[in-house]
């Protein structure tokens, strides 16, 4: 069968092009190529979703399924002007960040979404906003063959936001002597599927005509439960210092990713539900995620491989944690 991937060189796409060779797929990808080597086996198109005549190589041709991880609404409208009739189903991945709040945990696909940002942007402040765009195209173009997957945070080898594999790079290499590691203490929720996961069944959902709107993501568990994990994973028997959401606020420690931050943590109450949402609908259609403890121990694999002192854009630097660990134990 005749899968193309628009996108297939980044983190997801190369995955969802490598799940559809697995499968024993005919898979093509077009893509621009900046983000990486697409996986062996596939046809590459290249081309620039933003020029004319993007999709000039594989407009005419009959595809089984199309996927398509597009940010900006102007690749999703050109994909489904160009595409939408020549494919018996349209998967889209989307995103948790199309939801307007964040503070219910439980929360199914029926959720207050934002509203709808139909311009290009390259900001993360309308990211959610562009994904609600791009799911109502998807869904007034081609709705009755479409799966929409929001998809929550993705984790594994090869996770270049350095979110998830930040505790159990840090839990096996401490930045203290005395391999102390300084973690948040909350009873926030957290929620994470390999990305291995996701992409395996993104095809298979297609290939099985799956539609509807679902939430992609893992199981539910305490972020203080995700993080024993990564330290089991890392074999770390250190001290772990905790230290509450007010006592790093204080000290400008931010939240989630970026510079000088814990990843995964977010303050409570107004995320208690942003990693805590219904996935029953997706597991209705085949969505499984195998044990947390595999994803960390295969993230950490990759983090050693890939080099633990490169620039990171997540996480504290050592010096920075060395510092916090002697301010929260003086």
């Amino acid at each position: 069968m005749a899968l193309l991937v628009l996108g297939g060189t980044a983190w997801l796409g190369r995955e969802v092009a490598a799940a559809g060779v697995a499968l024993g797929q005919e898979v093509t990808i077009l893509a621009r190529g900046r983000s990486g080597a697409p996986p062996d086996g596939v046809e590459v198109v290249r081309a620039d979703r933003g020029e004319p005549g993007a999709y000039a190589e594989v407009r005419d041709r009959d595809w089984d399924v199309v996927v398509d991880v597009a940010r900006q609404p102007s690749h999703v409208a050109g994909a489904l002007e160009a595409l939408g009739d020549r494919t018996g189903s349209w998967v889209f991945v989307s995103s948790a960040s199309v939801y307007a709040g964040d503070q219910v945990p439980g929360a199914d696909e029926t959720a207050e979404l934002l509203a709808a940002h139909e311009a290009d942007d390259e900001g993360w402040e309308t990211y959610g906003a562009r994904k609600v765009a791009g799911e109502r195209l998807v869904l007034a173009a081609v709705g009755d063959r479409a799966l929409v997957a929001r998809s929550g945070l993705i984790a594994g080898p090869g996770d270049h936001t350095d979110r998830t594999g930040y505790w159990p790079l840090r839990f096996a290499h401490p930045a203290s002597p005395d391999d102390a590691v300084l973690v948040p203490d909350t009873p926030l929720l957290t929620q994470v599927l390999d990305v291995r996961d996701l992409a395996g069944w993104l095809v298979r959902a297609g290939l099985s005509r799956a539609s509807g709107v679902v939430n992609a993501s893992g199981p539910t568990i305490p972020l203080a439960d995700h993080l024993a994990v990564a330290r089991t994973v890392a074999g770390h028997t250190g001290a772990v210092v905790p230290v509450d959401q007010d006592w790093l606020a204080a000290r400008e420690v931010a939240p989630w990713s970026g510079e000088r931050s814990l990843p995964l943590w977010l303050p409570l109450p107004e995320y208690a539900g942003f990693m805590a949402r219904s996935t029953a609908a997706a597991e209705a259609l085949g969505l499984v995620a195998r044990p947390l403890e595999q994803t960390l121990a295969d993230t950490l694999a990759w983090e050693v491989a890939s080099g633990p002192g490169r620039p990171r854009k997540a996480g504290l630097s050592p010096t920075d944690e060395l510092a916090l660990l002697v301010d929260a134990r003086s």
